[in-house]
């Protein structure tokens, strides 16, 4: 049974860093494109960035685009997201995902994590 387990999540003043892992099971992670997406409280929630199979391709929403780097490791099964100058707005529950469609992994991914909270605040 695929199963996507997030960590790292935590509270962090303005400014900081938190990186988030994503460990991956029950399918073959290095075939598949991951993705991150948070939710803020009240809010939709919204893409953050997406890499592809074997990791040489990456995407990312405008909002964190030069501040929020995805990689990933094929032999351990995981997925990163380090997050650098963090701000109030970044907080939000994290959440990994992925669908075995390039087409949707993106938009509307089948299979997600239980996620984890990002608290940036002073």
């Amino acid at each position: 049974q695929l199963q996507l387990v997030e960590s790292g999540g935590g509270l962090v003043q303005p400014g900081g860093s938190l990186r988030l892992s994503c460990a991956a099971s029950g399918f073959t992670f290095s075939h598949y494109y991951m993705t991150w997406h948070r939710q803020a409280l009240g809010k939709q929630r919204e893409f953050v960035a997406q890499i592809s199979a074997g990791g040489g391709n990456t995407y990312y929403a405008d909002s964190v685009k030069g501040r929020f780097t995805i990689s990933r490791d094929n032999g351990k099964n995981t997925v990163y997201l380090q997050m650098n100058s963090l701000k109030p707005e970044d907080t939000a529950v994290y959440y990994c995902a992925t669908d075995p469609s390039i087409s949707t992994v993106r938009s509307a991914p089948a299979y997600w994590g239980q996620g984890t909270q990002v608290t940036v605040s002073s």
